[in-house]
């Protein structure tokens, strides 16, 4: 007895239509723009930073291959390039955390229910889209110089009148109230991951009996870990890079006594002030090294207070 064909079975097969996986040239070929601008506008300037970095190069004369005496002597040899790390570490220490505290309080009043949210998320917003934007830190410099407003303001409470700019003491407190100020992005990522939050847990949570603090301990913080997580990266890799802010505060010069010597403003001093390209080159290397450290710790430390659904431990 023969067993009947099915329908499938009878049916003739259908050669399939060509696919990228037959030809691959299709497919580089619609890859080509992003590998030419990858090779020439990343890869390339990379491999010859690195080369630079083991070389006494001034921009105008050909590189002399001096080793890794530019990194001996940036350790060894440069008290402003340890002022520089300094400036940056306490910049990204204070600003970061402060930021996505008032990113993520603003966050949490906007997630209620409110016919003028959008109005208000809007607004909390904007600052954003003028973050690093030279004619903000000409404003925020104004605000803060001798005799501006902040400085009037700080002299009814009995302040020195000498400028907030001008003041080692607070002069690095300028820049972190304007990275702080540029909360709106990650106040739309907290915002976001808010909604996602399920509202049955909090009305058990409240059946229980608790309180708003341990809802926001025990529901709100374990199930945003994932966002929080991700704004924590993003921030302080942005955060170790900022430059205009401090240029135009300090007027490029990093002052007073160093406390905004930024590293990316020292780097940039090095290379197109002094035209030591081979010391800078070097300094860019030990700042992507350093971004990367970081990065890699954060990562590392995820997995103790970082909490994705369906995770198990």
């Amino acid at each position: 007895m023969t067993t009947p064909l099915t329908r499938s079975a009878a049916r003739p097969r259908r050669r399939r239509s060509g696919t990228y996986g037959d030809h691959p040239a299709t497919g580089y070929l619609f890859l080509s723009p992003w590998i030419l601008g990858a090779l020439l506008m990343f890869l390339g300037p990379m491999l010859a930073s690195l080369y630079l970095s083991f070389t006494d190069y001034d921009l105008f004369s050909t590189p002399n291959w001096i080793g890794l005496e530019n990194y001996e002597r940036m350790l060894t040899d440069d008290p402003r390039f340890g002022n520089s790390v300094l400036a940056t570490v306490r910049f990204v220490v204070f600003g970061v955390p402060i930021q996505l505290a008032a990113a993520l309080g603003v966050a949490l009043l906007l997630n209620r229910a409110s016919r003028m949210s959008g109005v208000y998320r809007s607004a909390f917003y904007a600052p954003s889209l003028l973050g690093g934007s030279v004619a903000l830190a000409l404003v925020w410099r104004s605000l803060f110089t001798a005799d501006g407003p902040a400085d009037q303001l700080s002299g009814l409470f009995g302040m020195p009148s000498r400028g907030w700019v001008n003041d080692p003491q607070l002069a690095l407190a300028v820049l972190v109230l304007l990275i702080v100020w540029q909360f709106g992005a990650p106040m739309v990522i907290f915002l976001a991951g808010l909604k996602q939050i399920p509202q049955e847990l909090y009305d058990a949570a409240a059946v229980d009996g608790a309180n708003a603090w341990h809802r926001f301990r025990s529901i709100t913080v374990p199930m945003l870990s994932p966002v929080i997580f991700f704004n924590l990266v993003l921030n302080t890799i942005n955060a170790f890079q900022v430059f205009n802010a401090a240029f135009v505060v300090s007027g490029g010069t990093g002052g007073p006594s160093d406390t905004t010597l930024f590293y990316t403003l020292y780097l940039w001093r090095k290379g197109f002030v002094e035209f030591n390209m081979g010391y800078a080159s070097a300094m860019a290397w030990v700042l992507l090294l350093g971004i990367a450290l970081v990065t890699g710790l954060i990562f590392r430390s995820a997995r103790s207070w970082v909490h994705y659904a369906g995770e198990k431990r």
